[in-house]
C-alpha cells in the first residue's frame, strides 16, 4: 500500500526525523548536564544535585547512542562529596575507553573543587573567560552548638562504645585531637585530588610547582585558568563543538523523571509528611546554598 510518506520527494524525506530511537545520517555529540552540588543525598528541596545513582544511566545512554562522535559534559558545580566525584569520574573514563569516544568538558558558571574533579575526567576542558575554575583543595564545615541545649532546657543523652565514636560532635566542646584527626583526613583526600589532576592534565599544567601554585584551593577565572593549563581553551560549547565536530548534531541526554515528577506532583512527597524529613531537607538546602555562596553565586 502506498502512503503519503512514500509520495514525498526524497529531498523532503531526507530531512524528516527518524523513528523513535533511530538517528539520521548525521553523527551526534551527546550532551550531558552535570549541574548542582555533588552529594549522595537527594530531596525535594535540593533537586539540582549530582550523584552516581542519578548520573550513571545518563552517561551510559550518552556513550551508547547511535553514531556518537563525542560526549560533551556541561559542568556547573561548586563541588561536594569527594567519593561521588571520584566514582562519577571513574565511570566516565571507563565508558570513554570502552567505546573509544572522546570526552570534552565545558565549565559554565563554576567548575570548582569536585566540579573540577569531574572536568578532569574529560580529554579536553574548555571554559568561558568569566567561569570560575579550580579550588583544588578540601573543605569541611559544621556548627559548634555546645551549651545550646542547656540554655533551652534540653538534656541530650549520648552513649557510645569506642573512644572515638563521638568525635567532632557539634553538641560537645571541640577537642584538639579531633581537629588533628580531621586535618589528617583532609590531607589524605587532598593528596588524592592532586594526584588525579596531575594524572589527567600532565604537562599541560604550566606551573613549575603545582603544589604551591595550583593545589592551594585557589579559584581562577577561565581566562586565568587557561594560562595555568587547568583548561585547554576558552569559548562556548556551541562554538567549540561546531568547530570540532562540524558534521555532528548536539543531542541532550537527560535522566528519566519518576512518574510522580512527570505528573507534576514532585519528588519526595513522603519525606514532607514528617517533621524529621522536612528538617533534613531544609538543612540540605542550606548546605547547598552555602556551597554556591562560596563562589558568590
Amino acid at each position: 500500500m502506498t502512503t503519503l510518506l512514500d509520495r514525498l520527494p526524497k529531498e523532503v524525506t531526507d530531512r524528516l526525523p527518524g523513528k523513535l530511537g533511530e538517528r539520521g545520517d548525521k553523527s551526534v555529540v551527546s550532551v550531558v548536564r552535570l549541574h548542582g552540588v555533588i552529594t549522595p543525598s537527594v530531596g525535594p528541596l535540593a533537586r539540582s544535585v549530582i550523584n552516581m545513582t542519578a548520573v550513571e544511566p545518563v552517561l551510559k545512554r550518552a556513550f551508547e547512542a547511535d553514531k556518537v562522535a563525542a560526549v560533551a559534559l556541561m559542568i556547573n558545580s561548586p563541588g561536594g562529596a569527594p567519593t561521588q566525584s571520584a566514582l562519577i569520574s571513574d565511570r566516565i573514563r571507563g565508558l570513554a575507553e570502552e567505546h573509544g569516544i572522546p570526552v570534552l568538558a565545558f565549565c559554565e558558571d563554576v567548575a570548582a573543587s569536585g566540579g573540577y574533579w569531574l572536568a578532569c575526567a574529560a580529554d579536553e576542558i574548555y571554559a568561558h573567560p568569566t567561569s570560575l575554575v579550580g579550588s583544588i583543595g578540601v573543605v569541611s564545615q559544621s556548627f559548634g552548638l555546645s551549651g545550646l541545649l542547656e540554655r533551652v532546657g534540653v538534656e541530650r543523652r549520648l552513649y557510645t562504645a569506642g573512644n572515638n565514636k563521638s568525635r567532632l560532635d557539634p553538641f560537645l566542646p571541640e577537642k584538639p585531637e579531633d581537629v588533628a584527626w580531621l586535618s589528617d583526613m583532609q590531607d589524605q583526600l587532598h593528596d588524592l585530588f592532586k594526584e588525579w589532576v596531575s594524572s589527567r592534565r600532565g604537562d599541560r599544567l604550566t606551573a613549575k610547582d603545582p603544589s604551591k601554585e595550583l593545589f592551594t584551593g585557589e579559584v581562577w577565572t577561565g581566562a586565568a585558568a587557561s594560562k595555568l593549563g587547568l583548561v585547554d581553551g576558552l569559548g562556548t560549547a556551541r562554538e567549540i563543538l561546531a568547530r570540532r565536530f562540524p558534521d555532528a548534531e548536539p543531542a541532550l541526554v537527560e535522566g528519566r523523571k519518576p512518574l510522580l515528577a512527570r505528573l507534576g506532583m514532585g519528588a519526595g512527597v513522603s519525606s514532607r509528611l514528617s517533621s524529621d524529613g522536612l528538617v533534613n531537607e531544609l538543612l540540605q538546602a542550606l548546605e547547598t546554598r552555602a556551597a554556591w555562596s562560596r563562589f558568590g553565586l
